[in-house]
């Protein structure tokens, strides 16, 4: 990981939760205060002594001026809140004696700062553990023996020891053991999983069965887990449209509030009775439900193993139409099976595909897996790469066993053996995928390979209608005729294949200005039309980076069927959001007219509104179900 990547993955995780401690400590002071002055004043007044209004009114002061506070740094933002209603409330109680109101809006506002932390704090656990588990150094096997290296030292080829306990730091594969990882963090699997050797293992699993090594394929800075780290600081960043559009709706609330209180003072003459009203007021379920619910929605969604990266990609989703379907790696396996290997100058099938394995445990592309696969369920004895070099979407060259090996297309591989691969490519059926083999300058052979449809795609395509979705296209670089043939047998609404990214790009602005758009792909070339949808889905478990980082939703889990798990997550929390937004107001809004005509005290008044505040707080957390 390099050291800024580094850097950041180690602290945000503290700077987030010490400065969620000290929010909790502040509020927890103000409460113990506030009920402190409420319990003493109490039983001096219950006493006769006439310090109780005293004690009540300096048990409000210290909420009242850590109130001022956040409101002026609020102001200096632009943000006009709500919290204004609640120093007028205490000020007011103050101005007028009405010290015993004051300290119990004092109570009641510190209480629900306090219960408003702890509801962030736990919608937003899912998403925060993320971040706790970022490994800061590994054991790497060099020359003298093993050594412990930092992770920005680890470079792609290297391999490692991991031991139990441990989380690993970078993407690889299996090279010697049977690797039992926990993957909870990463897709919400509760069981752990067994990997065979060759088997590809992401960044961030932890290890709960013996040790074993690992090749890793890429650099830490470049890993799965260094991405998601990347993605969830944005998700924690972000402010959600929905909740800007509370903010100003808190504004029309707020005028609505004086009004009331305003006019209640005018037509009784006594200004308890526009305190009473102000009190009801404080503090508002608008400002309270909605950030509530949205992190809870996007918890829900990374525990299912679906990477939501803000608020509004969440609304943004809950209105998606639309769905355009990438065929390879979305669709389709994206690991390709081996239907013949194509031997010359002497070499086995066994041979080759054993050569061009052991090189592919360097290697992060996808049909690197298959070969590792399906070396690994012929029994063949992987050897490590060494001097690797590889050129994405070309091919990758290494040493081994003293041989240098040469695996890619066949131009790649032809410029260093000095040979025509295609002479036996030739008669592939469409859509499959060859592979050259060269082993010391001579060229030994081609591996035939092609993709199959994902075993969950039909159901996944029905659960997506299901959850809303009405338009499902297929928009694929492929073959035009394969992606018919795909297509059809799927019953999609539309089939565009031969399409470079760029024709992608204006398939997804075409559907886009029609209804929301949600963009679904793997690899590079998908980049820019996730960019361009109303949501771009990345395949993020071995999706391309580029993918994962231009997407707004990337799927943890290598599957397609919790698309739909998030559409319906998406649509539950907004109607949550919305729910709680309106039962609070329409319930402020009576109690402030009841108050308005004298029928509900201040002190009465703020226990109603707390009453409230809780019940849509509690209401916004069912997101979390």
């Amino acid at each position: 990981m390099s050291a800024p990547v580094a850097k950041l993955g180690a602290s945000w995780p503290a700077r987030f939760h010490l400065t969620g401690l000290r929010h909790e400590q502040r509020d927890l002071i103000l409460v113990a205060i506030a009920l402190a002055g409420l319990a003493l004043g109490g039983w001096l007044w219950w006493a006769e002594e006439p310090r109780a209004g005293l004690v009540w009114a300096l048990a409000t002061v210290p909420v009242l001026l850590a109130l001022l506070l956040q409101i002026a740094r609020s102001l200096r933002r632009g943000d006009v809140g709500l919290d204004i209603v609640a120093a007028l409330s205490m000020s007011v109680a103050l101005l007028f004696g009405e010290s015993l109101a004051g300290n119990v809006v004092a109570l009641m506002y510190a209480g629900g700062q306090l219960l408003e932390t702890f509801a962030e704090g736990r919608a937003g656990r899912e998403m925060t553990a993320l971040l706790g588990r970022v490994a800061h150094s590994a054991m790497r096997y060099d020359e003298n023996g093993l050594g412990d290296v930092p992770i920005a030292a680890i470079r792609q080829g290297d391999r490692l020891l991991m031991r139990t306990g441990e989380v690993l730091p970078v993407d690889g594969h299996v090279a010697e053991g049977v690797a039992v990882v926990d993957l909870s963090a990463l897709t919400g699997e509760s069981l752990p999983k067994m990997l065979e050797r060759g088997a590809l293992v992401f960044s961030g699993a932890t290890v709960v069965g013996s040790p074993f090594d690992v090749i890793t394929s890429r650099p830490a800075a470049e890993s799965t887990y260094a991405g998601i780290v990347r993605l969830v600081e944005t998700a924690q960043a972000s402010k959600a449209p929905m909740a800007r559009l509370a903010d100003r709706y808190a504004m029309g609330f707020l005028v609505l509030t004086l009004a009331i209180a305003g006019a209640a003072w005018l037509v009784s003459g006594d200004p308890v009775t526009m305190l009473a009203v102000l009190v009801v007021a404080t503090p508002c379920p608008l400002i309270l439900a909605v950030p509530v619910a949205i992190i809870s929605g996007i918890s829900r969604a990374a525990k299912d193993g679906i990477l939501v990266k803000n608020g509004g990609t969440l609304e943004a989703l809950a209105r998606v139409k639309t769905t355009i379907l990438d065929k390879t790696g979305t669709l389709t396996d994206g690991r390709a099976t081996i239907t013949e290997i194509r031997t010359t100058h002497g070499f086995s099938a066994d041979e080759v595909l054993r050569l061009a394995a052991s090189l592919d445990q360097a290697s992060a592309h996808t049909v690197a897996d298959s070969l590792i696969r399906a070396a690994s369920e012929r029994g063949l004895a992987l050897s490590p790469p060494r001097g690797v070099v590889e050129r994405p979407g070309k091919g990758i060259e290494g040493t081994i066993e003293g041989r240098r090996v040469a695996v890619g297309g066949g131009g790649y591989v032809g410029r260093r053996s000095e040979a025509d691969p295609d002479t036996l490519a030739t008669g592939t059926p469409p859509g499959a995928l060859v592979v050259a083999v060269a082993v010391a300058g001579v060229f030994a052979g081609v591996i035939v390979l092609q993709d199959r449809l994902r075993s969950d795609v039909p159901a996944t395509l029905a659960a997506l209608r299901g959850a809303g979705i009405s338009r499902i296209v297929l928009a694929t670089g492929d073959l035009d005729q394969i992606a018919r043939t795909v297509g059809d047998g799927l019953g999609v609404d539309q089939v565009l294949g031969d399409l470079t990214p760029e024709g992608k790009v204006d398939v997804v602005r075409r559907e886009a200005a029609q209804q929301p758009t949600m963009m679904v792909g793997d690899g590079v070339n998908d980049a820019p039309a996730l960019a361009a949808a109303s949501v771009g889905v990345a395949m993020g478990a071995r999706g391309a980076a580029a993918s994962s980082e231009a997407a707004s939703v990337v799927l943890l889990v290598d599957r397609l069927f919790p698309l739909a798990s998030a559409l319906k997550t998406a649509r539950r929390t907004r109607a949550i959001a919305l729910q709680s937004v309106l039962v609070g107001l329409g319930l402020s809004i009576a109690g402030m007219i009841v108050a308005a005509f004298g029928y509900l005290p201040p002190v009465q008044g703020a226990v109603f509104q707390e009453a409230i505040d809780i019940v849509v707080i509690l209401n916004a957390l069912r997101a979390l179900r």
